[in-house]
């Protein structure tokens, strides 16, 4: 790897690789409208063009350690990177819809080996009583970037167009690429090998995980398992991946070397990683929505309030970084999990009231946890491990904080659905015009709308109308509670986890 007195521009290199992939897996989003205005293209279509870049992603990560080793890690870095920024350039060039989501695919392929390799990278770069501080470097791209895309992108489409949510890669993709170039160098023990390609267990991780992603993204829409299509994928991933595991730790040449679960730091820390992921990646998607659909804020809005967050976790890593060497990481952990999950409770006692003082104060209490975690967890979980078993392991990790996202965003989508339904039913009951209260409100609204002008049909129309959107806001309010809740349950629940760690371990 590059000397060390390289070790901060090699930091730079992956950060920057990091910060580019994970942006774009949600810089997206908020330009989607547009997208379908100027593609002419349906809400399910072009939902297509987010599925398949994670697709792509979330089958090539945990299979980065093996091309890496297959074909030499820097020069396999070097052709994702091109692929990534070439693909980029293509996807806000295209106009056609299909052709734009195999450009998606082909960026998630370049994007997924930067992620873990990065991290790989890192842990080599530095001397052992340094990675804390390496962990920090990488962290700021792992944790702000989730939370940097949807106000990025709200930015760009806000001010200029959306292909311009693609171009803005070009030039840092350029910049990363020269560095890995000229700076980055592969290990003496990481040469470029021609052992026999594991092809069952590659064709087993591609179904199972290409086809649990796509129930994952799509189930909701689908209605879950009233719909073949989900019913039938949802087989297949249930055979596939169990079929693959066992697959792997029979072959003598596996495409993921599993047995490295075998270390408990590393087992644990990947169930953590797992569970922040859900967090994370599922708190990002309610607070978007939460501050869109209920309180009318813009996609820019909306993004400051993640930021707020994201501003926290930034300043955290480098002090985090410092810490872990001086400070039991579980420790550490456990306060950032506890801080984190106060955030959330926090936000589930917010109301269409609550100021922005409120919000703000709870965003960087939400930042704060997962800046105090994020680094020791790394730790933990990578420290333990022979230098040769960090590339595989390091896509495990990252694979499972992808997939515990996945999870996340679809199970509080589907609490989000489902419960608003259940709350809507409950608090109909209630208005009726056998009830004083409800009369007492019509009354109010009727007469709000005679004064500023309507007839009085209008107006009994119009107090109707108001008042179904009422229920209708409150019915959503209710079901964003539900959700919260069910993070902070989930959150809290993983704490007794750190009980298996050594007192005496890392």
């Amino acid at each position: 790897m590059g000397t060390l007195k390289h070790k901060w521009i090699i930091s730079i290199a992956v950060m920057l690789g990091t910060m580019m992939e994970i942006i774009d897996a949600s810089i997206v989003n908020v330009a989607l409208p547009d997208m379908m205005g100027n593609l002419g293209a349906t809400l399910d279509e072009i939902t297509w063009m987010v599925t398949g870049y994670i697709l792509a992603n979330v089958i090539i990560i945990p299979l980065s350690g093996w091309l890496g080793a297959r074909f030499g890690r820097k020069r396999y870095f070097l052709f994702s990177l091109a692929l990534f920024t070439g693909a980029s350039f293509f996807c806000g060039f295209i106009q056609n819809l299909h052709f734009l989501i195999f450009a998606r695919i082909l960026q998630g392929i370049g994007g997924g080996a930067l992620i873990p390799t990065s991290q790989a990278i890192l842990m080599e770069t530095f001397p052992l009583e340094e990675q804390g501080t390496a962990t920090s470097i990488f962290g700021l791209g792992m944790m702000v970037g989730p939370t940097l895309g949807p106000t990025l992108g709200g930015w760009i489409v806000d001010n200029y167009s959306w292909p311009w949510i693609f171009y803005i890669n070009i030039p840092f993709g350029i910049v990363d690429f020269l560095l890995v170039l000229f700076f980055i160098e592969d290990p003496p023990y990481l040469k470029p090998t021609s052992s026999r390609v594991d092809y069952v267990g590659f064709i087993l991780l591609a179904v199972g995980l290409g086809c649990l992603q796509t129930v994952l993204e799509k189930g909701e829409r689908e209605n879950w398992f009233e719909s073949n299509f989900i019913a039938w994928l949802s087989l297949l991933a249930a055979l596939a991946l169990p079929l693959f595991i066992w697959w792997e730790l029979k072959t003598d040449h596996p495409v993921i070397n599993l047995r490295v679960l075998a270390n408990r730091f590393f087992c644990i820390g990947t169930i953590f990683s797992t569970i922040i992921g859900f967090g994370l990646y599922g708190s990002n998607v309610l607070i978007s929505v939460y501050f869109q659909n209920l309180l009318g804020y813009s996609s820019w809005d909306a993004g400051k309030v993640v930021f707020y967050a994201a501003s926290t976790i930034a300043l955290m890593m480098p002090l985090s970084g410092k810490l872990v060497n001086k400070v039991s990481p579980r420790y550490m952990v456990g306060v950032g999990v506890l801080f984190f999950a106060l955030a959330i409770y926090r936000m589930s006692h917010f109301t269409l009231e609550t100021g922005h003082a409120e919000v703000f104060w709870t965003q960087v209490i939400r930042g704060l946890g997962l800046g105090l975690s994020f680094v020791p967890l790394n730790v933990i979980s990578l420290r333990t491990l022979d230098k040769k078993d960090i590339p595989a392991a390091s896509g495990i990790y990252n694979l499972m904080r992808q997939l515990g996202g996945s999870f996340g965003i679809a199970i509080l989508v589907t609490v989000l659905t489902r419960r608003e339904a259940v709350h809507r039913a409950n608090l109909i009951q209630y208005v009726s015009l056998l009830n004083p209260l409800t009369v007492q409100r019509l009354n109010t609204l009727e007469q709000g709308l005679l004064a500023r002008g309507e007839d009085f049909v209008s107006a009994k129309i119009g107090a109707l109308k108001l008042l179904d959107h009422t229920v209708n806001t409150q019915a959503m309010m209710l079901s964003f509670i539900d959700a919260f809740w069910l993070i902070v349950f989930l959150t809290l629940l993983s704490l007794p986890l750190l009980l298996l760690f050594k007192k005496n371990g890392p």
